[in-house]
């Protein structure tokens, strides 16, 4: 019928030290950062980096389980600030610039559930590009 399983009590590890997830273990001490927020239409993306711009951690409403329009609601944008603002107080941040790109509903409620966690906001960029005359229109049919 097969092999047995032997199954031990205790640790999982063989040194006897507590087992500790290393989720939860910081891996580098991050004073300050930069947050990035890309709010369209239809998702809201964001990436939190350090000052060089080498990226830490990113999060965005789909990774977060919502499906189809509730990705692009504030309330999906509110839940992605919250994660990733869990996840820098725990890395140490104190001090984020926040830039955002897009027009989504996204933008402010993200910055909201960002700060919610005690991390200070310095600056804030607008850097959505927006067109000054757009392309040449297209030349009259003939027919």
């Amino acid at each position: 019928m097969g092999k047995k399983r032997i199954v031990k009590k205790g640790g999982s590890n063989e040194g006897g030290a507590p087992a500790r997830n290393s989720s939860r273990v910081p891996k580098k001490k991050v004073a300050a950062g930069t947050l990035h927020i890309e709010a369209t239409f239809n998702n809201t993306k964001v990436v939190v980096t350090d000052k060089q711009g080498n990226t830490i951690f990113w999060s965005s409403s789909g990774s977060l389980g919502f499906k189809g329009a509730k990705k692009g609601t504030p309330f999906a944008a509110t839940k992605v600030g919250e994660t990733l603002g869990e996840k820098s107080a725990a890395l140490g941040i104190k001090e984020v610039d926040v830039v955002i790109t897009g027009v989504g509903s996204g933008r402010e409620p993200t910055i909201r559930g960002f700060m919610s966690h005690n991390i200070d906001v310095t600056a804030i960029r607008d850097i959505t590009p927006v067109p000054h005359n757009g392309p040449k229109p297209k030349k009259p049919r003939r027919v």
